[in-house]
């Protein structure tokens, strides 16, 4: 076995990070660029060119976006150490938000990545809440800087202002736009120019230019004075004289003030030609944690249901959480998972506390993007993937077996749009019904379930784009061919005031009955609890306890269908008064039919209103279409939130109703003669207007009818 030392020292070159940002701010083309300078791939893949290593399906060749996160192994040699990193690659668009919630619960720091010209985007600003949701330290990469409009200074001011972080400049560009051709390195002092014959490859040491050294001043006293905040020893060196603060000294303080998330030291380049990886791959091992950076890890143990600890140590019990599943048509399902504390062996047998099940790991693998590379063993800090389970969801905690622990899973949104696909063969129809399973098992966030009224298979995600990736999946990967019909809002039901009910559930068919007989009270929920909240009042055994879990079912279960259209209910309350039973006729099944059909009755004396999913939009416009695009938003029933002037342009921040979203891209993009751009995610459910509610109820009962 390796001895402590060893793998203590493995651990400290070792680093799990994320990149992330806005869609279209460059992270696929960096990544790209980290795996030709490691080594990792010997030609650089395009993203416009469909050729990047990271997107290997084929949806995201096409579309040019990340829509799995991918993970990869890479090794960087800094200052004659080799630090290896642990890379996944996560998307920006906001249809795919679970693949950042789900990379970021696991990774020890990411690189924010910010596009030069458009700054801090919308995307930006969820991804980095995500993050300090997760408490993950960042480095942020200002890329894109040879692109018309770069302005390195304002998106620094744009993340202090509109993220509310401390970023601190590590560099200052030499030239931008067309004429950016290097950086003055503000730690050593020093600056350097790319040598563009060589691709970028080879930087040179040039003096700093002379219209940049009061800029250059000015910012490394600021850095100097950040630093020497950290510690008084150095506060004191900097009062005597500012600069006798060493190189050395700056770099621990830089680390210890990141790793603790005070700071996030920005840096800068254009990925696309090859200016600035290199400075950040030294930036990644220069600052961003490693796993012994990192807290122990707190779980429950689900025998003792007491709060355990695993340290980060090879010899503490094996720990990980698996943050992603994935199905190859030649292995089967993979799960990706980080290793927390101890190690596990392949071939060997693991618990699944989440599911209760003991599973063997056939095989265990580090992936280089979609190609994998066999491991007997992998160890506490590292990131891998594994074949061989039989059940496993997003967010399982695997453990050994004699010490189980139930690490904190991911939460992740409710679907808000879905549509009814029909397969187009009945070949298509048995291989339609194992690929959604397969679709649903990698991503949460889609659901699949079968229509009681119309037997339609209705499949459910987070937005049209995220719909129509899975759909065109379907066809790709599993050869199954579908119609689908157009999309439908996920409309919600909710009770609003309470009604008294008293059901008699009686039947005689010869021989013997059912009988079952309850009193009860239904309404909202006290402080806006979620689920069924069942509230057992029945004095004197006039409702024997063993029929209370099926009366408990019956609601349970009648909450996925409301009176008002057939929707979900998110929330009920339950009072049981009272009741009465027969000593033959009745049985568990009478007191649960009893339930569903008193529910139907109750909810049509209490009110209950139709709930609809509110999207937050934000508009990227020019000015001059400001008027037009306001007024479009009025007619979609938007609440304004505020309208925020930036360099020739505006942003529109409103609230509006998913079901007067539908095709609003392309509006806006004859609104703007193609100028403009927007962003959508799910924000809340609100009551519809009445208007609104009655066309939604009589549309589903014509459904029905």
């Amino acid at each position: 076995m390796a001895s402590d030392h060893n793998i203590s020292n493995k651990l400290r070159f070792t680093r799990n990070i994320g990149i992330m940002a806005h869609i279209d701010a460059g992270k696929t083309t960096t990544t790209e660029r980290i795996l030709y300078y490691t080594g990792r791939s010997h030609k650089v893949g395009e993203t416009h060119e469909g050729s990047a290593t990271m997107d290997w399906m084929v949806q995201e060749q096409e579309r040019g976006i990340t829509i799995t996160s991918a993970a990869t192994t890479v090794f960087w040699n800094y200052k004659n150490d080799q630090f290896k990193i642990n890379i996944i690659d996560t998307p920006g668009h906001v249809d795919f938000t679970v693949e950042v919630e789900r990379s970021l619960r696991v990774l020890d720091g990411a690189v924010a990545l910010f596009c030069a010209v458009g700054g801090v985007e919308p995307q930006s600003e969820t991804v980095w809440r995500q993050a300090d949701k997760y408490k993950v330290p960042r480095l942020c990469f200002v890329n894109k800087m040879d692109r018309s409009g770069a302005d390195f200074f304002r998106v620094i001011t744009q993340i202090k202002e509109r993220l509310g972080a401390n970023p601190i400049p590590l560099q200052i560009p030499i030239g931008e736009e067309e004429s950016f051709r290097g950086v003055v390195d503000l730690i050593t002092n020093k600056a350097y120019e790319w040598d563009d014959t060589t691709k970028g490859m080879v930087m040179n040491e040039v003096e700093i230019p002379a219209d940049l050294r009061e800029t250059v001043e000015e910012y490394r006293l600021k850095l100097i004075e950040n630093v020497a905040e950290e510690s008084d020893e150095l506060l004191e060196k900097f009062m005597d004289d500012p600069h006798s603060i060493t190189e050395d000294e700056m770099l621990q303080q830089i680390r210890k003030a990141t790793v603790e998330m005070r700071i996030s030291p920005v840096l800068c380049g254009a990925s696309f030609k090859n200016k600035g990886v290199q400075m950040l791959l030294n930036g990644i091992a220069q600052f961003l944690p490693s796993p012994l950076d990192i807290d122990a890890v707190t779980g429950i143990n689900p025998r003792t249901e007491k709060e355990e600890v695993r340290k980060v140590d090879v010899n503490e019990p094996f720990s990980a959480l698996a943050f992603k599943i994935a199905t190859d048509p030649f292995v089967g399902r993979i799960a990706f998972f980080r290793v927390y504390s101890g190690s596990l062996d392949a071939g060997s047998y693991v618990f699944n506390a989440s599911t209760g099940k003991k599973e063997r790991i056939s095989r265990i693998m580090q992936m280089h993007a979609n190609k994998q590379n066999p491991l007997d063993r992998i160890e506490v800090g590292d990131i891998g993937a594994a074949v061989g389970f039989k059940t496993i969801r997003t967010g399982d905690t695997l453990c050994d077996e004699n010490r189980p622990i139930v690490l904190e899973s991911m939460t992740f949104p409710e679907p808000v749009i879905h549509i009814s696909i029909e397969p187009k063969t009945q070949a298509d129809m048995d291989k339609m019904g194992l690929a959604l399973s397969k679709l649903a098992e990698e991503d949460p966030t889609f659901r699949v379930k079968i229509d009681e009224n119309s037997g339609q298979t209705i499949i459910s995600g987070m937005g049209e784009l995220h719909l129509e990736v899975l759909v065109d999946r379907l066809k790709r990967e599993f050869k199954v061919e579908c119609n689908q019909g157009r999309p439908q809002v996920a409309y919600k039901e909710a009770i609003v005031s309470s009604a008294q009910h008293r059901e008699v559930y009686k039947k005689q068919t010869g021989g013997r009955g059912k009988f079952a007989d309850i009193q009860f009270e239904i309404g909202p929920t006290d402080d806006h609890i979620m689920g069924l909240q069942f509230v057992d009042e029945v004095k004197g055994g006039n409702i024997p306890r063993e029929y209370m879990p099926a009366i408990q079912k019956g609601f349970k279960e009648s909450m996925n269908n409301g009176v008002l259209a057939g929707f979900p209910l998110d929330s009920m309350k339950v009072r049981l008064i009272d009741g009465s039973f027969h000593p033959v006729d009745s049985d568990s099944l009478s007191f649960e039919m009893a339930a569903r059909l008193g529910f139907k009755e109750a909810c049509r004396k209490a009110k209950s209103v139709i709930l609809e999913p509110i999207m937050k939009v934000e508009v990227n416009t020019p000015d001059e279409y400001l008027g037009d695009i306001t007024g479009d938003l009025n007619k979609r029933r938007a609440l304004l939130r505020e309208v925020e002037a930036k360099i020739g342009a505006q942003v529109i921040k409103a609230d509006v109703p998913l079901s007067e979203m539908f095709g609003y891209v392309t509006t806006l993009r004859t609104l703007s003669s193609g100028r403009a751009n927007s962003n959508m995610e799910f924000s809340h459910y609100a009551q519809a207007p009445d208007n609104v509610a009655e066309a939604v109820i009589n549309k589903a009962k014509g459904i029905i009818k």
